[in-house]
């Protein structure tokens, strides 16, 4: 790449973030069964949502020495079947670098930490290079907490989250299950051996930053429309288990097991999904468009856990996917969609069940 001071006196390293921008845009117009208004609508947003949380990640959070927790994924801005019972935190992180996370719990019931190698934009991967959950850590009087984050564990760290060579991100994981009834824990982190004073933005940092968030841009939307393909040709109206390496190199949580699938329902049709409860800490299920975004969860029930669901007599749980109430089993509504992915989770699970689907008339008694 040429002098970057002179692209960016001369604009061309605008133009050409414009331009690989706009090439991103052929990464929705590909796959002909979302070329329909809805689902071209939805994948040039997401294009939108992706470029936000890049922006986030490359730009303004993006110095190693002077790092700070923001969110990538939320109920507007979504990537690979984002959870819609978790509240995700990420912080820009470098493995030449100590940190400390303090903060005080809530009540969430489930926090994670993992450092992560970032590799979106090249491979499409986000490697887990080191985890710690709440179960492992010593807490401190009114439930305060210290992470050490760094190459090697320090001799006095109550608690330590590794990295390695390549580690280049943190992931938190706040996982609720009653979200309105229970409070989110508190956290913040800093680099233990940093400059002072961050330096001022030049344009070697600005042009680097505009390339990275093209490459996660089009990286991240490549990598789930791959993702969506597979489940589409593989597991049409199932759920199914997959090898979960292929999740967990994408920034997957190794305490849950991944069932992925894709749904087709006509207006008429329902999907209807049964499942044996293992021993867990907590499941739940929810409902993707085509680009693995979670349908939105503001404004409509799109997901169902272990505390909001109605189980059956037996203990067992029906789940039904329609355009509108059956009138039996825990509803999920298709938002206007005809067809996407969906995902259903098992955290802490000690056995994996495969949930059985199948598609029925509307006004059919399952």
């Amino acid at each position: 790449m040429s002098d970057p001071t002179a692209n960016v006196m001369d604009g061309s390293a605008w133009r050409n973030f414009c331009r690989a921008l706009e090439a991103a845009g052929d990464i929705i117009l590909t796959p002909e069964v979302a070329a329909n208004p809805l689902d071209r609508a939805e994948g040039f947003r997401y294009l939108t949502r992706l470029l936000r949380i890049a922006l986030e990640m490359n730009l303004e959070w993006a110095d190693p020495d002077f790092p700070g927790f923001y969110q990538a994924s939320h109920s507007t801005a979504k990537i690979g079947a984002d959870n819609p019972d978790n509240h995700y935190l990420n912080a820009t992180v470098s493995p030449t670098r100590r940190y400390r996370i303090t903060g005080v719990l809530g009540t969430c019931p489930i926090l994670t930490f993992g450092s992560k190698a970032n590799r979106y934009a090249s491979d499409g991967t986000m490697a887990s290079t080191g985890e710690i959950a709440l179960a492992e850590m010593k807490l401190g009087v009114g439930g305060r907490f210290e992470i050490v984050v760094s190459r090697e564990r320090p001799v006095d760290a109550a608690n330590w989250l590794p990295m390695e060579a390549d580690t280049s991100f943190i992931v938190v994981r706040q996982t609720f299950r009653d979200r309105a009834n229970e409070t989110p824990h508190r956290m913040s982190i800093a680099a233990i051996d940093g400059p002072p004073t961050p330096a001022p933005l030049d344009a070697q940092f600005l042009q680097a930053a505009l390339v990275r968030t093209t490459g996660f841009v089009s990286g991240t939307a490549r990598t789930f429309l791959q993702w969506a393909e597979r489940f589409r040709i593989e597991q049409m109206n199932r759920l199914a288990t997959i090898d979960q390496s292929m999740f967990i190199r994408a920034g997957g949580d190794p305490m849950i097991h991944y069932l992925h699938g894709y749904w087709r329902l006509a207006p008429d049709e329902a999907l209807v999904i049964d499942a044996r409860i293992p021993d867990c800490i907590t499941w739940n299920f929810q409902l993707d468009n085509y680009w693995m975004e979670s349908l939105d969860y503001r404004f409509a029930r799109i997901h169902v856990n272990d505390y909001t669901a109605t189980p059956n007599d037996d203990g067992t749980v029906r789940v039904v996917v329609a355009a509108r109430d059956p009138g039996f089993g825990n509803w999920i509504n298709t938002c206007g969609h005809s067809h996407g992915t969906m995902l259903w989770r098992w955290t802490g699970a000690k056995e994996h069940p495969v949930p059985t689907a199948r598609v029925i008339k509307l006004g059919q008694e399952a």
